[in-house]
């Protein structure tokens, strides 16, 4: 399914590995998303400095959130990332504790 909001974000992502920011990403289950805020993308960053860079980049989607991927349960990409407002503040408490 073509999405435009995800495509948006896709194609950031996309430019992120040729900008050598980002080694890999996935979205699993991409023929199944209807809007961005149910997306869950999954980055592999270049390394440790590049995190901090790819959450300045991607900043400017609307409740954008990024957290390790500690489940480990759709991906094996170490860094999750959400457009969703939920998401959003179930990962502002994590940081906070």
């Amino acid at each position: 399914m073509n999405v435009p909001e995800i495509s948006e974000v896709k194609d950031h992502l996309d430019k992120l590995v040729k900008r050598g920011m980002v080694q890999s990403w996935e979205l699993p289950y991409e023929n199944l998303l209807t809007r961005r805020s149910a997306a869950i993308f999954f980055v592999m960053p270049l390394d440790n400095n590049s995190t901090s860079l790819l959450e300045n980049e991607l900043s400017k989607y609307e409740n954008f959130s990024m957290r390790p991927n500690a489940e480990r349960k759709l991906s094996d990409l170490p860094l999750r990332i959400t457009f969703s407002k939920e998401e959003k503040e179930k990962n502002t408490k994590i940081e906070a504790n």
